[in-house]
């Protein structure tokens, strides 16, 4: 297979379908049901275009690369945000409109009905109401299942990265100095079993990291497999401290998933408020409820505590606009809770929401390693610094997608496939453990211990204290839960828990090495 891409989000979709149009055979990988099973699909806000039409080309690029610095802490890589500056409003076109036909809202005039979030410094996020990212996976999936040059097969679970050091049996090719990703082994959840997947290159599109924390905004998936594999292998990781909790997600005891209450209501004029009704963000902010997610969470955090307060309260009633209209999700999301935002405010706690952190990639999502790209999510640009500007993961995942697939391409026509003999040399998966010790109360109880520790101890406050303790109780759990999968048959869950107890150790271990207070990493010491 010339090309495997793990993960069907926005970034898995824009490479695959990139590649496809060139006319290569691509296998794409989902481990759920559908391709809209990750967190492209939850996105509410929109994605970045363009401002208005005062200011536009090469003076909102600059305006825009100033935004993204700013919620960064100028620790971003610059030519990342170049990168996106220049190429994201012809992504956006090409891809999403043209080739996905994503229908925007647009206004009377029929222009793109572009709101503005926090962090922005003016209205350039085009949006379909408050389900932007449904709408986008509905025009990718199409696009991708209509395609000849593309394969997808759902409900396989990645469980580690081939590499020719680690994996070949010939021995030649262990000492060659360059260790290249050859695919895949993932678990066909259908059959139980294991399969060995080869390819000329694979990309790493995993999504996030949210389900390690108690409360998250992420599908149930993100678990960091992308970044546990690419761990495991050698490959070079960058900012895992910067985990972006999301200030307002509805606070209820229905799903350990808490749902997403967009950004967006407090871009069109929704206030937070504490918890005898009054707004709090202009004494923590200059910029009051627009300020960026990271002062905000933050902001959030110290009002709860100061209070004893479980959560706070985001106040809709005042936006202009026909909520139910506007904001259909939010809508029928809290009405099914009994609460309608039209007369009350909603119950909002900060909560898990996107990784800033990942897999090391450049401009075309090449990683350390020949053979492997990573995109989206679990890839770590530099785009983002310290912290993500509001809806910029959108954007970012069909940029580099595109970038990924066209630069996969352009290598595929002058590189030869791999050697025969390398192929023969990778081992199908081979079963060391029995079915009696996979125990769902076993598995249960670490990843509660896993949760609550990230959430204590790693989450939006931390202290040299909390994270010595996570790191010892991370450590600890790593070991036990390695040993327990040696000698266990392979699951589904079982995966998820491994992948999921390496990353919040290496996180853990990110934010221990990092003594600086900075964006998404807030250290009270």
């Amino acid at each position: 297979m010339p090309v495997l891409i793990l993960g069907s989000g926005i970034a898995g979709c824009a490479a695959a379908i990139t590649l496809a149009d060139a006319g290569w055979d691509i296998l794409l990988l989902n481990a759920g049901e559908s391709l809209a099973d990750g967190n492209s699909n939850l996105a509410q806000g929109g994605v970045i275009y363009r401002a208005a039409s005062t200011m536009g080309g090469a003076d909102d690029a600059k305006a825009l690369a100033k935004d993204i610095l700013a919620a960064g802490h100028n620790i971003n890589c610059l030519r990342a945000v170049r990168h996106l500056c220049r190429r994201g409003p012809t992504c956006v076109e090409s891809v999403l409109v043209e080739r996905a036909g994503v229908l925007f809202d647009r206004d009377a005039s029929g222009e793109y009905s572009l709101t503005r979030e926090g962090g922005h410094s003016a209205p350039r996020i085009a949006h379909r109401a408050d389900f932007t990212g449904k709408a986008i996976m509905d025009g990718l999936t199409a696009a991708v299942l209509e395609h000849p040059h593309i394969t997808l097969l759902g409900r396989r679970a990645a469980i580690d990265l081939l590499t020719s050091h680690h994996h070949a049996k010939d021995s030649r090719f262990r000492y060659e100095v360059d260790n290249r990703c050859l695919g895949v082994y993932v678990l066909n959840e259908e059959s139980g079993e294991p399969e060995t997947i080869l390819a000329d290159y694979t990309v790493l599109a995993t999504g996030g990291v949210g389900q390690i924390f108690l409360h998250s905004t992420n599908a149930s998936g993100c678990v960091g497999s992308g970044v546990s594999m690419a761990f495991r292998a050698g490959v070079s990781l960058a900012n895992l401290e910067f985990m972006q909790f999301h200030p307002t997600a509805m606070y209820e005891e229905r799903s350990h998933r808490r749902s997403l209450i967009t950004e967006a209501m407090r871009g069109e004029g929704a206030r937070l408020l504490d918890v005898h009704g009054k707004p709090f963000m202009p004494r923590h902010d200059r910029r009051g409820d627009l300020a960026p997610r990271d002062i905000v969470a933050l902001a959030m955090m110290e009002e709860m505590l100061h209070n004893g307060a479980p959560c706070l309260f985001l106040d809709a009633t005042g936006i202009p606009k026909d909520l139910p209209e506007a904001f259909p999700t939010v809508f029928k999301t809290c009405r099914e809770a009994g609460i309608d935002i039209r007369r009350e405010p909603i119950p909002v706690v900060p909560a898990a929401h996107y990784f800033c952190g990942g897999v090391l990639t450049d401009t075309r999502g090449r990683t350390s390693m020949g053979g492997l790209y990573a995109i989206g999510e679990c890839a770590c640009t530099g785009l983002h610094g310290a912290n993500r500007l509001a809806s910029a993961s959108l954007l970012e995942g069909l940029v580099w997608g595109v970038s990924c697939g066209q630069d996969i391409s352009r290598r595929l026509r002058r590189e030869k496939s791999l050697p025969p003999k390398l192929r023969a040399a990778i081992p199908d998966w081979r079963h060391e453990g029995d079915d009696r010790r996979d125990d769902p109360a076993l598995v249960a109880q670490d990843w509660a211990n896993i949760r609550n520790t990230m959430w204590n101890y790693v989450g939006i406050s931390r202290t040299g204290a909390r994270l010595r303790r996570a790191f010892e109780d991370m450590r600890d759990l790593v070991r036990h839960i390695h040993d327990f999968y040696k000698h266990t048959r392979i699951s589904r869950r079982l995966v998820d828990l491994f992948h999921g107890s390496q990353t919040a150790y290496v996180i853990t271990q990110a934010a221990m090495r990092n003594p600086q207070s900075i964006g998404c990493h807030h250290r009270t010491d």
